[in-house]
């Protein structure tokens, strides 16, 4: 009779657990954003949240929780509770915080559940407005000639400008001077001013500063050219010599990990749904961002991407022993 009852109690759970996906979700959703307000990142959410209050029939909120290079914000969403109400919205990050931070308290992708890449961008290469060089094969040779003399600047550790900072010079098979700033807005205040010479920075924050001529452009570190008027003389680094180099800054949507799979099904539904919205492409667009529409919008292959991404650049991390703890 105990052993009965026990099953009974066992089905009423898995019913109510049922029934709970089934009304997935009945209040609104968080995602939490690892960065400050204002930035890339937060601008990516907060445009994607608006995208899925349609499809999930709910208002989904955004959480700043700031602090060591995303990884306070990712440890957050690793450690909340796995009903679909908790997500991270989180850039290449993801991939690099476990070589860059040796003590992580989370595993990448273990801890999470992966439901889809948002987008993708490329960063430009650019330098302070009074640099002689007049093209990538005239920077290159400046570069050659000065090696650690040049300053190299970037918005952190772990920051994007940092993580292709370092593949460029892995590609140059040369060592500059890292200069860390805390956060993009400084480090192009000073790359302006003439305080620094270079700087690796996504095209949606140096845009501006190359189409008001405050900045030099050398080159894009896609492999295809970005259809922006300010870019449009703009060569790839790979058209210019650096062949396939390729550092674009990647977006993903993430759940803690045993997240039901009935509601994990229903946030890439609703993602699919969100990332063909007009004007959510149309503001990427804006910001020189691409939207995912290969096969790294599901779950398996954007988790597979992550894995090969976190590959890559553990050796480039490793190479230049540039850590953050």
């Amino acid at each position: 009779m105990k052993h009965f009852w026990r099953s009974v109690a066992g089905l009423a759970l898995a019913g109510s657990a049922t029934l709970a996906c089934a009304d997935y979700p009945d209040k609104p959703v968080t995602i939490v954003v690892p960065f400050a307000a204002g930035g890339p990142t937060d601008k990516i959410a907060r445009d994607l949240a608006e995208a899925l209050r349609k499809p999930l029939g709910q208002t989904v909120i955004i959480d700043n929780t700031i602090g060591a290079g995303g990884t306070i914000g990712a440890a957050k969403v690793a450690r909340a509770a796995p009903d679909g109400y908790t997500l991270l919205v989180s850039h290449i990050g993801m991939a690099t915080a476990p070589a860059l931070y040796r003590k992580l308290s989370y595993k990448v992708p273990e801890d999470f559940e992966t439901l889809g890449l948002i987008n993708e961008a490329p960063s430009v290469l650019i330098a302070k407005p009074g640099l002689a060089a007049n093209n990538f094969a005239e920077l290159r040779q400046w570069i050659t000639a000065n090696g650690a003399k040049v300053n190299l600047a970037n918005a952190g550790l772990g920051s994007a400008s940092h993580l292709c900072g370092l593949m460029f010079q892995s590609a140059l098979k040369t060592t500059m001077t890292p200069v860390p700033y805390k956060g993009t807005a400084p480090a192009m205040t000073d790359l302006i001013g003439g305080q620094v010479d270079l700087m690796c920075e996504q095209a949606v924050n140096a845009v501006p500063q190359i189409e008001g001529k405050k900045v030099k452009v050398y080159g894009i570190t896609s492999l295809q050219r970005l259809p922006l008027p300010a870019l449009k003389d703009a060569p790839t680094l790979s058209e210019a010599g650096l062949k396939d180099f390729n550092v674009q800054v990647w977006h993903g949507l993430y759940a803690p990990k045993g997240t039901p799979p009935a509601v994990l099904a229903k946030l890439n539904a609703a993602l699919r749904v969100a990332l063909k919205d007009p004007e959510l492409i149309k503001r990427e667009e804006a910001l020189g961002l691409t939207v995912v529409t290969d096969e790294r919008l599901d779950p398996a292959s954007h988790r597979k991407f992550v894995e090969s991404e976190k590959t890559r650049w553990a050796k480039v991390i490793k190479d230049a022993g540039e850590y953050a703890d």
